[in-house]
């Protein structure tokens, strides 16, 4: 068997890879569109159906191209936090998918008392946040009509995307998912490597509707294609997935996804570090028996604000055009933007703060909106990193980069400066792929933890300018000062 396809179900795109053994590389891909609705401001949705749908396809597809004798598994990668809840007994969703971006819960969460958040970040790393699934669940359970009355008869799943595809492509027979995936639920005790009891309580949560967690290198079960049953073999979240596709394995080394959010993630070895100053500590991976740590920030949106430039405002017509007029102009002409379109995650982590231009003159233009889009994405990656120095204790050396945003050079560029360290973006952009089917690799026997460093290769480094030091410190106070104002209530 020459080939493993790697599964990545994302936010806006449902792609498949296959991944040639022989040549260690990509040499398929397929891809279908995902849809998103949002019924009311803040909400956002997703019809579960569709993303099994178009992930069947998309397999299939690469099937087609590999030759189903020659396929050795399958691994996947997931949007992490997007809640899906179906019915047990029929595979069919009872309501529509609730986004990783929805703000519906806002509310629930801030009416958490004290001793909960407490308990939730002592527990799970993680901040009393929307975000996650756990008030996702409890909403469901309490607006859905048949949620209950389905939870007391035993016949609810509740699950990330992971498990929904895991049980729909194994026709119900395994329902888990990752420890990774479990991480994000505000559920699941991180060091323990359990659902919380004490949590599930306080939530009202059934401990029957959740999945099993096994290891990010499990067999999860197997799949029928074209009648040869298929091991489902290595799953993570995407970001995650994509730690460990950029070969970052050892405490120090960190990655940003540039994706419809940003995501940074800065490896901590074996020891949970608890943070500080705004950030989560997650699960980097559970392999071999052997579980990892990551500190991790996140900006809800940043590929989504050039997407919003092009299907928003038409200021562009895609979003690679967007380097070129960025590059127009020498700077933005004081207009810094700051894009809060659902609020702001790490550090400031304020579901009330909303989008701004600010420092618009008579004398704007196009251009200098366009290039305050791109420069905020490098902004919001600074209040990461500084806070992830401060929290570790570590100064980052370089920073590997990935997902689509990664093209466009200008932005790679700014980054560094700002950031006052090399980026470094590898040949294969697909870093979110190539960790699910890496993972598969390594759970099958057919690769090693060696193997999977050795394949990453630079394609090319950004080095910060000698020259942009302190001009980066002047607009970086500036893009805080803008900030500052976003964050102010009425």
């Amino acid at each position: 068997m020459r080939y493993i396809i790697a599964l990545d179900a994302g936010t806006t795109s449902i792609r498949a890879f296959v991944y040639d053994l022989v040549q260690k590389k990509f040499v398929h891909g397929a891809r279908r569109e995902a849809g998103q609705s949002f019924p009311q401001p803040g909400w956002v949705e997703q019809d579960a159906n569709e993303i099994y749908y178009m992930a069947a396809y998309v397999l299939n597809d690469c099937v087609r191209f590999a030759g189903v004798e020659q396929i050795a598994g399958i691994g996947i990668a997931n949007q992490r936090e997007t809640t899906v809840l179906w019915n047990r007994e029929t595979g069919e969703p009872i309501c529509p998918a609730i986004g990783w971006q929805c703000r519906r819960t806002s509310d629930w969460c801030a009416a958490l008392d004290g001793e909960t958040r407490a308990l939730i970040a002592a527990r799970t790393g993680l901040v009393p946040d929307a975000y996650f699934s756990a008030g996702k669940i409890v909403w469901a359970l309490q607006n859905v009509p048949s949620a209950r009355r389905l939870a007391l008869a035993g016949k609810l799943c509740a699950g990330t995307v992971d498990s929904y595809l895991i049980y729909k492509l194994t026709e119900g027979r395994s329902f888990v998912t990752d420890v990774t995936n479990a991480s994000r639920t505000m559920l699941f005790d991180i060091r323990a490597l359990r659902w919380d009891e004490e949590l599930l309580r306080r939530f009202d949560i059934p401990r029957a509707v959740l999945p099993t967690v096994v290891s990010s290198d499990a067999r999860m079960g197997e799949t029928q294609l074209k009648g040869r049953r298929i091991p489902v073999a290595g799953a993570a979240g995407d970001q995650q997935a994509a730690l460990f596709g950029q070969a970052c394995l050892d405490t120090g080394e960190s990655k940003i996804t540039y994706g419809t959010g940003l995501f940074m993630l800065f490896h901590t070895g074996e020891r949970c570090v608890a943070s500080s100053h705004g950030l989560l500590s997650t699960i980097a991976c559970r392999i071999g028996g052997k579980t990892t740590y990551a500190l991790e920030g996140s900006m809800f949106h940043a590929g989504s604000g050039v997407q919003w430039l092009r299907d928003g405002l038409g200021l562009i017509s895609s979003a690679a055009e967007s380097e070129r007029i960025a590059q127009s102009v020498p700077n933005t002409g004081g207009v810094y933007f700051v894009p809060a379109f659902t609020g702001l995650g790490a550090p400031y982590w304020d579901p009330a703060a909303r989008g701004l231009f600010s420092g618009i003159t008579r004398g704007t233009e196009r251009a200098h909106l366009v290039r305050a889009v791109l420069e905020s994405i490098a902004y919001g990656a600074r209040d990461l990193t500084d806070c992830m120095q401060r929290d570790s204790g570590s100064t980052l050396t370089a920073i590997r980069c990935d997902g689509g945003a990664c093209a466009n050079n200008f932005l790679m560029q700014f980054q560094a400066d700002v950031l006052g360290v090399p980026v470094d973006r590898p040949v294969e952009r697909e870093s979110t792929a190539m960790g699910a089917a890496l993972l598969c690799a390594v759970s099958l026997g057919l690769a090693d933890l060696q193997e999977v460093a050795r394949l990453r290769v630079s394609e090319r480094v950004f080095a910060p300018s000698a020259k942009s030091a302190e001009r980066s410190e002047t607009f970086y106070r500036a893009y805080r000062a803008a900030v500052a104002r976003a964050l102010l209530r009425p």
